[in-house]
């Protein structure tokens, strides 16, 4: 693992799986629909525990220049600026449990963040950085 650095707070509009794990494919099929993976958009999934066993999950876009803002059922997120401990899943599509599985080597590392989320940014359609915020 490293340590990755995100310079600026990143504005995400993001929508919240129904459930998790079932229905996070729904949300980024219709996220996709909305905003097809092109011009410059970067895609992401945020997740954090819900309190009560299970977890919240949303999925994510940054828009690029020319997209408008997205009104309901969307949500405005903030992707804080700071260090993360970060790395990088090569074709997660062949093993998509393999992103949970660093996710729960990564949440017990010293110096996490208690009030953090994992966070998932897609570098493109076969590969996933995995990143939680440190404190």
């Amino acid at each position: 693992m490293t340590t990755r650095l995100i310079d600026n707070d990143i504005t995400v509009h993001c929508l919240t799986a129904s459930s998790f794990p079932a229905g996070v494919k729904e949300v980024y099929d219709k996220l996709h629909k909305l905003y097809p993976p092109e011009n410059g958009r970067t895609y992401f999934g945020i997740s954090w525990p819900d309190g009560k066993g299970s977890l919240v999950y949303k999925a994510a876009v940054k828009l690029n220049e020319s997209d408008a803002t997205p009104g309901a059922p969307f949500e405005t997120f903030t992707i804080r600026k700071g260090e993360y401990l970060s790395e990088d899943i090569q074709n997660f599509m062949s093993d998509v449990t393999s992103i949970g599985r660093l996710f729960q080597q990564m949440i017990h590392e010293p110096g996490i963040d208690p009030n953090g989320y994992c966070l998932e940014m897609y570098l493109n359609p076969t590969d996933v950085r995995c990143m939680v915020k440190l404190a």
